[in-house]
């Protein structure tokens, strides 16, 4: 078990969460107040390195969705602010020492879609991984999962059914795609974006795709979203800027928390053995 998780049973009263939320950029409102009953600092944490980067708080939050406890990450960290790969699987492995059972990921991500449009919600089907690394490599952790992961299910058909359910009984539209990263800091080319497309790609970004990888090695479950930000390279006439990709997304905030809220309350936790 990770320092960390040790950390956070003992301030935690060994309450066990039941599901992880990872906030992308500029979502910042996931818990109401009355709802929180620990706030720990990443700082506070030894096993999980610190974000850099404008709109990730970091810090990990215990709360209530209902009658779930729920574990949210307040920001993450990324490979373009300078951490060893492997670093950004200790969050991860961590969420797993605590007990949670489903990781639902969100992130901010840029359309390949003219008809999928700034304020867009799309919930990821499956990844492409172009950013040139993986925080699998190196020596297997074998007490949380096998040298060999399979990754036919990397994004739950299960749990994006429920997910996919409940915005159709809330009204609230949500896209289908494919997610690609791209290991940043600066944005895509105009020529990669094109790339992306003839592959298949629907939404490109800097994220997510490493805690995916890592939580189905250690065989938890993953639902993720992407709050559409921006239009890609190329495809309008606005140079991009992470400032647009804040304000966009916390236009859009609402709109995803409270999907999320509205799953978590609906979803059934009483099988997660497996992704499938």
């Amino acid at each position: 078990m990770f320092e960390s998780a040790k950390v956070f049973l003992e301030k935690s009263n060994n309450i066990k969460p039941d599901i992880a939320v990872i906030l992308g950029s500029g979502l910042t409102n996931f818990f109401d107040n009355e709802n929180i009953s620990l706030t720990i600092s990443y700082e506070s944490l030894p096993d999980f390195p610190q974000p850099t980067v404008k709109g990730h708080a970091g810090k990990l939050v215990l709360g209530k969705i209902g009658k779930k406890n729920i574990a949210c990450m307040y920001g993450r960290s990324h490979i373009y602010e300078g951490h060893e790969p492997q670093l950004l699987a200790n969050p991860i492995r961590v969420l797993k020492d605590i007990g949670c059972k489903l990781l639902i990921v969100t992130n901010a991500a840029g359309s390949l879609d003219q008809n999928m449009p700034a304020g867009s919600l799309m919930v990821i089907t499956d990844h492409i991984n172009w950013s040139g690394f993986n925080p699998l490599i190196g020596l297997n952790a074998d007490e949380y999962g096998p040298r060999f992961n399979d990754m036919s299910d990397g994004y739950s058909n299960k749990y994006r059914s429920k997910l996919l359910d409940v915005a159709k009984k809330t009204n609230q539209k949500l896209f289908e795609g494919i997610y690609c990263m791209y290991s940043g800091p600066n944005f895509e080319t105009p020529a990669e974006i094109k790339a992306l497309k003839v592959i298949g790609g629907n939404a490109v970004g800097m994220s997510t795709v490493p805690e995916v990888l890592v939580a189905n090695h250690c065989g938890i479950p993953v639902v993720a979203i992407s709050v559409i930000t921006n239009l890609a390279a190329g495809m309008n006439k606005t140079k991009l800027s992470h400032q647009e990709t804040l304000e966009n997304a916390a236009l859009a905030e609402s709109h995803i928390l409270n999907l999320i809220k509205n799953f978590i309350q609906d979803v059934n936790l009483d099988d997660t053995s497996g992704n499938n």
